[in-house]
């Protein structure tokens, strides 16, 4: 489960589609489309266009799985920040309703404004 009260921070980088799709394929809605798909040592997070899901992969052998989805719906204010010239990393802050922030750092290269759009569709 992802600890809202620490704010913990996930350096993340772009995963394959086919790499998580086994694993949130069975939890998605009729419809649901994964916009992108993350990783960081082992555990994952997947944006949907409706939702965020946070895969924590646990145990030795990484079979038992703890899935949080966090609705966009849910949002009450985001905040992006592009990599620059020094600082290649992106970060991408929520604050979700009733629960606090999250914040994700992705890795140099990685394009967040699609993330971005999604989220505004949704919240805005």
């Amino acid at each position: 489960m992802i600890d809202f009260d620490k704010q913990g921070t996930f350096k993340l980088r772009p995963v394959e589609l086919q790499k998580v799709q086994g694993t949130v394929l069975p939890i998605l809605l009729n419809g649901e489309q994964i916009i992108g798909s993350f990783q960081s040592i082992r555990d994952m997070i997947v944006f949907t266009d409706r939702r965020i899901i946070a895969i924590n992969v646990q145990g030795l052998t990484g079979k038992k799985k703890d899935f949080t989805s966090m609705p966009y719906k849910k949002v009450q204010v985001f905040s992006v920040e592009t990599a620059g010239t020094f600082d290649l990393d992106s970060e991408l802050e929520l604050w979700f309703s009733g629960v606090g922030k999250l914040k994700f750092e992705f890795t140099a290269g990685t394009d967040i404004t699609v993330l971005c759009r999604v989220i505004s569709s949704y919240i805005l």
